[in-house]
């Protein structure tokens, strides 16, 4: 029977199951080692899933202040409108550097003269400066040249300016606006052209480019545009009445200057709602249409002949 016994192969059946157990032991003793192996593999995971984390953190980041960094560079176009200037313009639309700067920006479109922009005219507005070396230095050299030349001007017209008076001065400290000119449409001229039924103000007849003047010592309250009167400029004075000179060629004054009697605060011309090129001259109480006085009038009162 023992000898049966062995034929038996009982621990066969045993040793397969020891192997299964051994194999299920050694699958257990496996499972630790293969998750030890799967803990250091977890690791540069986790490293690279930290490392996606911040980019995607950072990049939402970029995504959200490109808006911001988009809308200070962007730029945009702006309509010059009646009344407009371009020191009212870049303050209304705060422009960072002034009226200079836009001026600057939008040289070609305005031409020569900051003063003469009219309505529909386009300008830019933000537009990113030449950063190149070269072009800051043709600028400053361009600004240096338009200073040397602008303080010639200066110099020369102050010359003139000081030259002994005409008849047209007097000692009041009041000037004709226009020397040797003669009066075409008078002041009160009734007339359906005029949107108050008469002529609010005094024109004296003189060619395009004549120097026009400040009739006394003042300040500037408005220079530019002025829809039918085109290009005008308007000044207040120490008695509290107030100077306005319409269809100017071009403008040699801004907004919050203060001027003398008979300096050249422009040059005459056609433009706004005009048949010609003359100087349209009135008076006021205040600095708006509406509230003109007699402009030959006041002129006499202070001492000043007119022809």
């Amino acid at each position: 029977m023992p000898a049966k016994g062995k034929h038996r192969r009982p621990k066969s059946q045993r040793f397969t199951r020891s192997i299964a157990v051994a194999g299920t032991g050694g699958a257990a003793l496996a499972l630790p080692l293969m998750g030890a192996t799967g803990a250091h593999a977890a690791t540069p995971t986790a490293t690279v899933s930290s490392t996606q984390e911040k980019a995607a953190t950072a990049l939402e980041k970029a995504a959200a202040s490109a808006p911001a960094a988009a809308k200070k560079t962007a730029t945009k176009t702006y309509a010059v409108k009646a009344g407009d200037s371009l020191s009212k313009i870049a303050t209304d639309q705060s422009v960072s550097g002034g009226w200079k700067k836009l001026y600057s920006d939008n040289r070609k479109a305005v031409g020569e003269d900051p003063a003469l922009i009219h309505p529909g005219l386009k300008l830019t507005i933000g537009k990113k400066a030449a950063s190149s070396s070269s072009a800051e230095s043709s600028a400053k050299s361009q600004s240096s040249a338009e200073s040397s030349k602008s303080s010639e001007s200066s110099t020369k017209t102050t010359a003139e300016t000081t030259a002994p008076a005409t008849d047209t001065a007097s000692s009041s400290g009041y000037t004709m606006p226009v020397e040797g000119a003669t009066v075409g449409t008078a002041y009160k001229t009734a007339g359906s052209m005029w949107s108050s039924g008469y002529h609010t103000g005094v024109d004296f007849v003189v060619p395009t480019g004549t120097t026009i003047k400040s009739i006394a010592a003042g300040t500037v309250v408005s220079a530019g545009w002025g829809g039918a009167y085109g290009n005008q400029v308007v000044i207040q004075h120490a008695d509290g009445q107030y100077s306005q000179y319409a269809h100017m060629s071009s403008l040699s004054v801004s907004a919050g200057q203060t001027v003398t009697e008979g300096q050249q605060i422009g040059l005459s011309g056609a433009t706004g709602n005009v048949t010609g090129p003359h100087l349209h001259f009135e008076i006021r109480t205040t600095p708006d249409y509406g509230s003109d006085v007699d402009p030959v009038a006041y002129l006499r009162s202070h001492g000043v002949t007119v022809g």
